[in-house]
């Protein structure tokens, strides 16, 4: 077993030095998610009745338990474990899974790891390498919420901040199962990733039904277990029993997969495609390559609407005479009434989910190219443009139809004016766009710092999920194409101009990257 291991330690520095600025950067948004909760939690609920009343209310909102869980303490400590200790694990779980198939089955993809491997490494060292740094980003973000809430309970503060790390770990070894069976890194993600999903959702649905979380839907999911930590709220240490379990399993059956296959190959093989038919252009190849995302993303948006519309008489509700949280909805939402302003900010916050999945998809432009399977098409009849805009299609198009389908789920969940809906999601677009079309530019003028575009898209989101809250200044905010939109629906006029300037603006983004990529050589 021990050869098996041979240069674990040098594949690991390698590992931390290739993610030094994405690493931190994660371990940042995971922190700072967290740690930016209590003071405007206690801004808007200052006193022991206050927090009372929203447990209260919380408790039998079966909407809002759907999205944030249930309250199990009136503390400022319980408030935010309650608040962010999902979202903060969902992310965990992200940067988890990004981590280990980066440096596993993406490895392998691009043939550096059959390089690495003619040298004296171990079988099994990759995998556990992957996992190591997985370990580090983990253990980093949980010693970083821990540190930033001890002075609200160090028993709390330890549990949620354990909890955090433990959710990012159970996914870091749901990825490395899935890097053992899949062909490519874009599969290992999505598979993990819509586990991730699956999880979210049969946590919700337990949570919705029962008050409690005493629901079994909510037990069979990883982050009803971090809910049951109950942190800042009579503590529940041998629910951590449970996260070692399954980390253990899963990363023993990942060992034995991994010692069960060749480099570069898989349990489950790719299916065939056509040769001719539906992939006779690039567009056609480049649809093919990125339909099964978009159909995820779809029905993930349209689903998402549909909840958040739900949720709008119970969030009225919620806010209820508070006028802290009155405030803090107005100024993500705009200043109408308080339940247009709450679906202007579901609206808000789904364009900027959106900017995701167009960095997503452009950036399958990178994963194409560096994987040596742009080359072979460009030697043939087909231009560099031509390449390129099949792919940036399905993105752009792709991010419209997402937001489209958010807009008439937003509408029929709330049981309002569908069309007003979708006006309010599709004048995300603007803003989306332009965040893709500044990834199309890093692609075709800077490949190898094309990954920063996800820092972008990741600090747009931060500002519009927690710059209001956190009352930063409007200069700001403004540092965020979205803080630019109109908010809608509920706006008295709509104002096009801010609109066709952000429209333009990705307009020349985009053209200056094309004009990059036909200037340069390829990247290796």
């Amino acid at each position: 077993m021990k050869d098996q291991l041979a240069g674990t330690g040098p594949l690991l520095r390698l590992a931390l030095r290739r993610d030094r600025v994405m690493m931190p950067v994660w371990i940042m948004v995971v922190a700072l998610l967290v740690l930016s909760l209590p003071a405007s939690l206690e801004s808007v609920y200052g006193t022991a009745a206050e927090r009372a009343r929203l447990v209260t209310t919380m408790n039998t909102n079966g909407s809002l338990r759907a999205l944030y869980g249930p309250v199990f303490g009136d503390s400022t400590g319980a408030l935010t474990a309650w608040r962010g200790g999902v979202f903060a694990g969902v992310l965990a779980g992200i940067m988890s899974l990004v981590i280990v198939v980066r440096h596993t089955r993406e490895e392998e993809e691009t043939g550096r790891q059959e390089m690495l491997s003619a040298a004296m490494v171990g079988r099994r060292a990759p995998l556990t390498a992957a996992l190591l740094a997985a370990l580090t980003a983990n253990g980093l973000a949980a010693l970083l919420v821990t540190a930033g809430l001890a002075g609200r309970g160090a028993g709390g503060a330890l549990a949620l901040g354990l909890g955090i790390g433990a959710t990012g770990m159970l996914f870091a070894a749901l990825a490395a199962i899935a890097a053992q069976l899949t062909e490519s890194a874009r599969l290992a993600k999505g598979l993990t990733g819509a586990l991730l999903g699956v999880a979210f959702v049969l946590r919700a649905a337990g949570d919705a039904g029962s008050a409690g979380g005493s629901s079994a839907l909510t037990w069979v999911s990883p982050l009803g277990w971090l809910e049951h930590v109950r942190a800042f709220a009579d503590e529940r240490p041998w629910v951590f029993a449970l996260f070692a379990s399954a980390v253990a399993v899963q990363v023993a059956a990942a060992y034995a997969l991994a010692g069960r296959r060749d480099v570069g190959m898989s349990f489950l093989s790719a299916r065939p495609g056509p040769a001719e038919g539906r992939l006779g252009s690039a567009g056609a190849l480049a649809w093919r390559l990125q339909r099964g995302s978009l159909i995820g993303w779809s029905l993930g948006f349209l689903a998402a609407g549909v909840v958040f519309g739900g949720m709008t008489d119970g969030a009225t509700q919620l806010v209820g005479d508070n006028e802290r949280t009155r405030e803090i909805i107005k100024r993500m939402g705009g200043q109408s009434g308080i339940a247009d302003a709450f679906l202007a900010t579901m609206a808000g916050m789904l364009g900027m989910t959106a900017a995701l999945y167009i960095v997503s998809a452009v950036l399958r432009l990178s994963a194409e190219e560096s994987g040596q399977r742009a080359e072979p098409l460009l030697a043939n009849a087909v231009g560099r443009l031509r390449w390129a805009g099949g792919h940036l299609a399905v993105a752009f198009g792709g991010s419209a139809l997402i937001l489209l389908l958010a807009g008439l789920g937003l509408g029929l969940g709330h049981g309002r004016d569908v069309g007003a809906a979708v006006g309010a999601t599709l004048a995300q677009l603007p803003a989306v766009w332009v965040i893709g079309a500044f990834a199309a530019l890093l692609h075709g003028a800077a490949p190898r710092c094309a990954v920063a575009a996800w820092a972008v898209a990741g600090g747009a989101l931060t500002l519009g999920w927690i710059g209001p809250a956190m009352n930063l200044p409007q200069a700001v905010l403004n540092l965020s194409p979205f803080a630019h939109l109109p908010k809608l629906p509920g706006a008295e006029a709509l104002a096009w101009a801010p609109l066709l300037v952000l429209t333009a603006l990705a307009a020349a983004l985009l053209a200056a990257g094309l004009t990059a990529l036909r200037r340069r050589d390829l990247a290796v």
